[in-house]
C-alpha cells in the first residue's frame, strides 16, 4: 500500500476504536496522552498524514491492539505479545488519602459504573460498620476502607455520575436480624446502618440506583464495570483487572441480566430498607 492508502486505513481503524470506546476525540486523546488537534488531523479525510512511531505505540498500548492492525498491515487486531496487558492483577487500597478505585472512578466520570459488591456497597457503610467489618484485618485497614467509602460517596454526589448497584436482598435482611457476619454487631449500630442506607438511597436517586435480587435463586460475583474502559473483579485484597473490550461487554451484559431479575427496583429500595425490622 502507498502512503495515501495506509493513511485511509489508519483513519478508518482509528475511528473504529474511538467509537468502540463511546467517547469524544478529546477524551480519547487525553487518555492516550496525545494532542487533540493532531488526532483530529488524523481523522480528517482531506489530510494525508501518518503518525509518528511514538503516537502509534501510544494508541496501540492504550487500546491493547497491534500497530500492524492500525496501519492495515494485519487483519489480526491484537497480537500474542499483548495478551498479558488485557488482564492483570492490581493490589487493593494502599493509602488512606487515595485508592486505586478512586482513580478508576475519576477516569470513568461521564460513564455508567456498574457495581456488584462483596458485602455492603462501600459508599453506603457507616464508619461503625466499617470498623466492625474490617477490625480483624491488618492495622489501619479499617481506616483505609472508611476513606474509600467517603471517596466513593463524594464521587457519587457529583452531578455527572451514574452508578448502578446489584446485590441480594438477603444481605440486608441478615444485617437487620443480626445473623451471619453481623451477629456480634450491636442492634443500635445495625439500625443506624440501615437508616443511613435508606437516607442515601433517597438522597442519591436517580444517579445512584440499587437493585435487589433473590440470592437463593441467582448469584453475582463481586465486580465493577467502569464504563467501557475497564472492569475489575474483586479478589479480596487485590483486583483482577480486565481491559479487553469484548470481556468488558460480557460483564456488562451479565450485570444487566441481573438487573432484569431484580425483585426490588431502585425507586422502591429506600422504602424497602425502611420496612426491615431490626432484631
Amino acid at each position: 500500500m502507498d502512503k495515501r492508502e495506509i493513511s485511509r486505513v489508519f483513519r478508518n481503524r482509528l475511528r473504529i476504536i474511538i467509537e468502540r470506546r463511546e467517547e469524544s476525540v478529546s477524551s480519547f486523546a487525553k487518555r492516550c496522552g496525545l494532542d487533540r488537534s493532531a488526532l483530529s488531523q488524523f481523522l480528517d479525510e482531506q489530510v494525508v498524514r501518518l503518525p509518528r512511531a511514538e503516537t502509534l505505540n501510544a494508541i496501540a498500548s492504550s487500546e491493547n491492539i497491534s500497530v500492524d492492525w492500525l496501519l492495515g498491515l494485519s487483519q489480526d487486531e491484537g497480537n500474542l505479545g499483548e495478551v498479558a496487558s488485557l488482564l492483570n492483577i492490581e493490589r487493593g487500597e494502599s493509602g488512606s488519602h487515595d485508592s486505586i478505585l478512586a482513580s478508576w472512578q475519576r477516569e470513568a466520570v461521564g460513564y455508567k459504573i456498574r457495581y456488584s459488591p462483596s458485602s455492603l456497597p462501600d459508599l453506603l457503610r457507616t464508619k461503625a460498620v466499617t470498623q466492625y467489618e474490617f477490625s480483624a484485618s491488618k492495622d489501619a485497614y479499617a481506616d483505609v476502607k472508611a476513606d474509600v467509602s467517603q471517596q466513593q460517596l463524594d464521587y457519587t454526589r457529583l452531578p455527572e455520575t451514574d452508578m448502578e448497584v446489584v446485590m441480594p436482598f438477603q444481605r440486608l435482611q441478615n444485617l437487620a436480624e443480626g445473623v451471619d457476619i453481623w451477629r456480634d454487631l450491636a442492634r443500635g449500630a445495625r439500625q443506624a446502618q440501615l437508616d443511613h442506607i435508606a437516607h442515601l438511597l433517597e438522597e442519591l436517586y436517580p444517579t445512584f440506583r440499587l437493585f435487589l435480587y433473590d440470592g437463593r435463586v441467582h448469584y453475582a460475583a463481586p465486580f465493577t464495570v467502569f464504563g467501557p474502559q475497564r472492569a475489575a473483579v474483586y479478589l479480596g485484597d487485590m483486583y483482577m483487572v480486565i481491559n479487553a473490550v469484548e470481556h468488558i461487554r460480557d460483564l456488562t451484559k451479565r450485570f444487566d441480566n441481573v438487573i432484569r431479575i431484580a425483585e426490588v427496583s431502585p425507586d422502591k429500595a429506600a422504602q424497602w430498607v425502611k420496612e426491615l425490622k431490626v432484631i
